[in-house]
């Protein structure tokens, strides 16, 4: 039999527990489940899934994409930035009289 070796590996309680009746449910247990990760892992020369970052969908992109159409304001002074606030505060102020 070849010879064997130790993984450790610090998991949320929570997560293990869930984890665990999973596994039990499949009919194995989390070792035997992660031996068959590494295995398969080792077959496929790669993750046994797809690994990939979130991909927006196309609702998201579309906002995404409209958003960059946005140009900010620019200011030539803090001055003017306090003016457009000041004005800004006095306009909603008429509407709430």
């Amino acid at each position: 039999m070849a010879s064997s070796a130790l993984i450790q590996v610090r998991i949320d309680e929570e997560i293990k527990q869930k984890a665990d009746n999973l596994f039990a449910d499949l009919g194995f247990d989390t070792p035997t489940a992660i031996r068959i990760f590494i295995n398969q892992s080792i077959r496929r020369e790669g993750m046994p899934f797809e690994v990939a970052k979130p991909t927006p969908n196309a609702k998201t992109l579309a906002a995404l994409l409209s958003s960059m159409d946005i140009v900010p304001k620019t200011y030539n002074s803090f001055r003017e930035i306090l003016e457009e606030v000041d004005a800004e505060i006095a306009n909603e102020e008429r509407y709430e009289d």
